[in-house]
């Protein structure tokens, strides 16, 4: 069978496939700016716009770092020290963890991926002039959530930190920017044809 554009737009108009091209389509995009960011970061280093990269993620990282303090001391009243931006505790088995907020660590890297991605997915672009810088602020969050979670996480487990930083509150970064565009797509992209589906019900 010879798959055509035109047989494409049909399937798509059939609500019972559409949610399969958009999932598809979601994560052809997250995926391809995986790549292109690697690309970016790697053999290109940030060309032709290293030196501002270079100063966003060394401002982003201080923002980071302050953000997480905050939210230790204030919301949880963890008692820490700091050296340079190391946030140094006493974890529960009479010793020292330390979580280090480092260039590395900044939400630029999903900023980027949340602008791609809206960018490029279909939906009204003047829901997308808010949405975009709201979804960017809920990032920085996540990210605040991230450092703090980290924290946390290794006063009771102080030999976890690659679970937690490179399995657990990675992938929840992803779960956000994720359930932010299924909120788009369900109340932005395909807000219109539903309103007419219900109004002819």
């Amino acid at each position: 069978m010879t798959i055509t554009k035109e047989k494409i737009k049909e399937l798509y108009a059939d609500k019972q496939y559409q949610t399969y091209f958009d999932v598809g389509l979601f994560f052809v995009l997250i995926f391809s700016f995986h790549l292109l960011y690697l690309i970016w970061e790697g053999p290109m280093d940030y060309w032709p716009i290293k030196g501002t990269i270079d100063e966003l993620f060394v401002w982003a990282s201080k923002l980071l770092f302050n953000q997480g303090n905050w939210v230790l001391e204030h919301i949880f009243g963890m008692d820490f020290f700091t050296k340079g931006q190391t946030i140094i505790f006493e974890n529960y088995h009479d010793g020292y963890s330390a979580v280090t907020v480092a260039p590395e660590c900044t939400s630029l890297k999903q900023w980027l991926h949340w602008l791609f991605l809206m960018l490029i997915f279909p939906g009204p672009w003047k829901h997308k002039a808010w949405y975009i810088p709201l979804g960017l602020v809920i990032v920085e969050f996540t990210n605040v959530v991230r450092v703090v979670g980290i924290a946390l996480f290794l006063r009771p487990f102080p030999d976890s930190f690659a679970l937690a930083h490179d399995v657990i509150f990675k992938i929840m970064f992803y779960v956000v920017i994720f359930l932010m565009w299924m909120i788009w797509n369900d109340n932005f992209h395909h807000s219109k044809a539903r309103h007419f589906d219900r109004s002819e019900a």
